[in-house]
């Protein structure tokens, strides 16, 4: 079958000829005849397979004679996003060159006054975003008592971007009866309500399973670690150890992704841009326009962002992130392996995404291969058994009070303040075998104060009684030993002398207090008082008094005096 088969007039298939296009695509062949007779229908295919044009080459039949009123379109296209109202726009000015009529295009990004001077002419063709649509009816610049043809496209993306409500209002507004055409990826429940609602006796189009996904495509599951810096690894030698990559979109699930990506690409060397919904419309289209000239070779983008989007000949298509929702997953690898070309798609799948992994097997009916290749599965294997085997300590800090373990289990940052004071803390997850052993050995100097009585009791003074606090820190520190530094501390002092000199023997035990604490946030912690008390600053240390002297004691020239 020819499109000179499906009932096009001579404009249309002389522009279609021009573009290099003889044979229809199965969702072009069977949807042209069904529009042309004005017909409700519902179309449902998979991505790349030529949606758009099934209903533009027969808008631009039917909208060969009439022309269109001031604020008064004649048809109405809605799409998610500004790109896919964009391209649109491109289809019906490629396959409209034959043809005198008014094409309007209403997106976010671009002035109200441009758009209303449009509107004033008359518009044959509405192209919006219902958000953006919404807000020039409201003006009172715009009338949809006048669409003869209305058009839902990606029907399924309005539904996760949450445009339904907007999209029954719109529907409602458009009070002439009209022929109404719903375009979608898939048929969710919610779509099919919408469609049960407001279309008429419709016909519907199924050329693919709505989960399929296109068998020019290799798929490949490669397993990464749990921290974002080993998917990042990952994806860089992925790329660059793809032969046959000639260009590549990343997918993320979080804009604020899509940028931390960017920036990580791109100073590792990589020919990149990025694509998301908080960009500039110009920025948006140059991004856009470059990926397709080949100027750039990566594109990380986000779904929304990138959905629908028209670049034929994307080899690579990687998802950062595995999407939550498995529809995601088909529209994603959709990119690639269009029009019959060869694509590849690999998923990087951290251990907490198993769940999401089956949930995408379960909707494309079919087993993802799992791609044994440059990454390396010691990499991939060696955060599982450390937070394994921290996994004891972690509980046991939860129920002395210091926070949620699992926020951060490089043990780099230092939150909270409870269990670092105790010697016990979160900071000490990742050296397994030390953790367990402070964590238990720290409480213990503090219920048993009796060898501080015990010194203290044949002396006035108040001075020996602080002296365990060094001692309590080396016990913590030495578990094999930990009852000898309360004993030694007798041996080092002199209460009966007060002078400066006796501070001589202290300064040893304090590197051999550092040296022996593992390093953690138990240390982070340490440094961030000592920075903010100024009796630390000085370094003069007396003994018998522990941290907390008071900064009058700390001053021997006072002691000096008194003795001589």
């Amino acid at each position: 079958m020819t499109f000179s088969e499906l009932g096009l007039s001579p404009k249309v298939l002389t522009a279609v000829e021009a573009s290099g296009y003889t044979i229809p695509t199965p969702i072009q062949a069977a949807a042209i005849p069904h529009v042309l007779q004005r017909r409700d229908m519902i179309g449902v295919a998979q991505t790349g397979t030529g949606k758009t044009a099934s209903f533009t080459l027969p808008m631009l039949t039917l909208l060969e004679q009439g022309r269109a009123r001031a604020r008064m379109p004649r048809t109405l296209i809605l799409e998610p996003t500004r790109e896919l109202a964009a391209q649109v726009e491109e289809n019906f000015v490629k396959y409209g060159l034959n043809h005198r009529l008014t094409v309007a295009l209403l997106i976010g990004g671009v002035s109200f006054d441009e758009q209303e001077k449009k509107l004033d002419r008359g518009a044959d063709v509405l192209i919006a975003t219902p958000g953006r649509l919404l807000d020039h009816f409201g003006r009172g610049k715009l009338l949809l008592n006048g669409v003869e043809i209305l058009v839902i496209d990606e029907a399924d993306r309005m539904l996760d971007m949450g445009f339904i409500p907007d999209i029954e209002r719109i529907c409602k507004l458009c009070t002439r009866p009209h022929q109404s055409l719903f375009f979608s990826a898939t048929m969710p429940a919610e779509i099919q309500r919408l469609a049960d609602t407001f279309l008429n006796d419709p016909v519907k189009i199924e050329v693919a399973r709505p989960a399929t996904t296109a068998k020019t495509v290799t798929q490949y599951l490669v397993k990464v670690g749990r921290e974002p810096q080993d998917k990042r690894d990952a994806l860089r030698e992925l790329i660059a150890g793809a032969t046959d990559l000639k260009n590549a979109i990343v997918f993320c699930n979080r804009k604020r992704d899509v940028a931390t990506l960017y920036r990580s690409l791109e100073k590792s060397g990589f020919n990149v841009g990025s694509l998301h919904g908080d960009m500039e419309q110009r920025a948006r289209m140059a991004t856009l326009d470059a990926f397709r000239k080949g100027t750039l070779t990566l594109l990380v983008a986000s779904d929304v962002a990138a959905r629908g989007l028209d670049i034929p000949e994307v080899s690579h298509v990687f998802n950062f992130d595995v999407p939550t929702h498995a529809e995601d997953y088909v529209h994603r690898i959709g990119r690639t392996g269009r029009a019959g070309r060869s694509g590849t798609a690999m998923t990087l799948v951290a251990p907490s995404d198993t769940k999401y992994i089956a949930g995408i097997e379960k909707l494309i009916g079919e087993t993802i291969t799992w791609f044994g290749g440059d990454v390396a599965v010691a990499e991939v294997e060696a955060p599982e058994v450390a937070e394994e085997a921290a996994a004891a300590p972690a509980t046991s800090s939860r129920r002395r009070g210091s926070g949620s373990a699992d926020r951060d289990s490089d043990g780099d940052r230092s939150r909270g303040g409870g269990g670092n004071r105790r010697g016990g803390g979160r900071g000490e997850r990742r050296p397994a075998a030390a953790a367990p052993v402070a964590a238990e050995a720290a409480p213990k100097p503090e219920a048993a104060p009796q060898p501080r009585k015990a010194e203290a009791a044949p002396q006035p003074r108040r001075t020996p009684a602080a002296e365990p606090a060094p001692a309590r820190r080396a016990q913590a520190a030495e578990p094999a030993a930990p009852r000898r530094a309360p004993a030694e501390a007798p041996v080092r002092q002199q209460p009966e002398d007060r002078r400066p000199q006796a501070a001589a023997p202290q300064p040893p035990a304090q590197p051999r207090r550092e040296e022996q604490r593992p390093a953690g946030r138990r240390d982070d912690f340490g440094q961030q008082r000592r920075r903010h008390r100024p009796d630390f600053e000085d370094d003069v240390k007396v003994i018998g008094l522990g941290d907390h002297v008071p900064a009058f004691l700390l001053r021997p020239v006072r002691v000096e005096k008194q003795a001589s």
